[in-house]
């Protein structure tokens, strides 16, 4: 079965992990190093003949926009990933609207191409910020992948679906693809175990994730979405002063991460979000 790959092009600088020691106005200070990593990873993509949904944040395409020019000529889609990197529920709904707005013009005038896809900064669509669902159809997405179904301290709808669907709302009709889980029942209990990428990625073994989307795929028989950013390829990117948590999100296993990715890749099928949901009954 074929499953959603994907790709949140932000840099190690721009993670909500590190707000509280880092301000968006001091960005510019910081040495990028999103472009390399990311062409490391085209690269990577061209070695397996895998194509990927790149989600773009604003902020990123306006500093390198020959970079997403590099994306789309290798084959890749273009989506967007809003413009500042900040969580949904936190600055409201015309904030909000203001900056995909930004971003998706910023993207289309570069690609040449609508834009119809979105991921939140941080999967930050929540009970709290539902609203932004109608929003994300107004400016004219006809796809989302930022609820993830599991609880989480800054993200999470627990009791969300699991597999794509739907979501009708006043303003009309958008594609959902959450994040990926794996149920499991112990007794009368059960839990969802995030298997979609990104920190469990470097977390878990790379036999765990595949075993665990193989059973998403022929055991439940739908598609997964494997999600990671390009810094999560980069063990060498500087070190930042943050608490224990935040820097144990960020920095553990930044070293396995491509033997990882290698792995997943070489045994599993990906191809973009965009043609995952085109497919029949999806």
């Amino acid at each position: 079965m074929l499953n959603a790959l994907t790709i949140d092009v932000e840099d190690y600088f721009q993670v909500t992990a590190f707000e509280k020691s880092i301000s968006t106005k001091d960005w510019d200070r910081y040495p990028l190093r999103v472009e390399d990593n990311t062409l490391k990873i085209l690269d990577l993509l061209d070695e397996f003949q895998v194509r990927a949904t790149f989600f773009v944040l604003g902020w990123v395409a306006e500093k390198r926009p020959l970079l997403i020019k590099k994306i789309q000529e290798r084959g890749h889609d273009i989506a967007c990933h809003g413009f500042g990197h900040q969580l949904i529920y936190r600055i409201g709904p015309e904030k909000f609207r203001d900056d995909i707005r930004r971003s998706k013009a910023l993207l289309e005038d570069i690609s040449g191409k609508r834009i119809t896809g979105y991921r939140a900064p941080s999967y930050s669509i929540t009970s709290e910020s539902l609203w932004a669902i109608d929003i994300l159809v107004e400016e004219g997405f006809l796809y989302d992948s930022s609820i993830f179904p599991v609880i989480h301290d800054i993200y999470g709808i627990p009791d969300a679906k699991r597999f794509p669907y739907n979501i009708e709302c006043s303003s009309g009709t958008i594609r959902e693809f959450p994040l990926s889980t794996l149920k499991l029942r112990f007794l009368s209990l059960e839990t969802r175990i995030p298997v979609s990428g990104g920190g469990y990625l470097r977390l878990f073994p790379a036999g765990m994730i595949r075993k665990a989307i193989d059973h998403i795929n022929f055991r439940e028989g739908q598609p997964a979405v494997l999600y990671f950013h390009p810094w999560e390829i980069d063990p060498g990117q500087p070190r930042i002063k943050a608490g224990l948590k935040s820097r144990f999100r960020h920095y553990v296993n930044l070293d396995r991460t491509m033997g990882k990715l290698r792995h997943l890749l070489s045994t599993l099928s990906f191809v973009p979000m965009s043609s995952v949901l085109n497919m029949g009954k999806l």
